[in-house]
């Protein structure tokens, strides 16, 4: 049988002093109360680029033009324990841009951080993501243990 995974899509929106954009959880069954970055799943038919730009309009009402995203990093990994591959994507708020919680049933907290600084709270997964983005990296594995 031929192993099938999950693929979803992450949002590391950093602003003008370099921190990135967090969400607290809240309400959907997965880490509430925990902090992550925007995020969402692949929809059948869609591409990572196009899953992005709808989460990105659905969890912080930005709509951003495809170019204003880069894919930097790839997360294979093991979560919960659930395997999942994971492309986070960049991008830099433009002058003018507010990023709001767009579903309030979902977040109820929006945070800057430092990348270097991150808070304890951060799922683990994600932090694992941003630590291996700060070391510029752009592939990284995580949950696997020895395997």
């Amino acid at each position: 049988m031929r192993a099938t995974y999950p693929a979803a899509v992450y949002l590391c929106l950093r602003d003008d002093r370099g921190r990135v954009l967090l969400l607290r959880r809240a309400g959907t069954g997965y880490r509430d109360g925990e902090l992550a970055l925007p995020a969402g799943h692949i929809e059948p038919g869609e591409s990572a680029t196009a899953a992005l730009l709808r989460e990105t309009r659905e969890e912080l009402g930005l709509d951003l033009p495809a170019d204003a995203v880069r894919m930097v990093l790839v997360q294979h990994g093991i979560a919960d324990g659930l395997a999942y591959v994971d492309f986070v994507f960049a991008a830099v708020l433009a002058r003018g841009m507010r990023p709001r919680i767009a579903e309030p049933d979902k977040a109820s907290e929006l945070l800057w951080a430092p990348l270097d600084e991150l808070p304890a709270d951060v799922v683990p997964v994600i932090r694992n993501a941003l630590e291996a983005l700060a070391r510029g990296e752009t592939y990284t594995e995580y949950g696997w243990g020895d395997a």
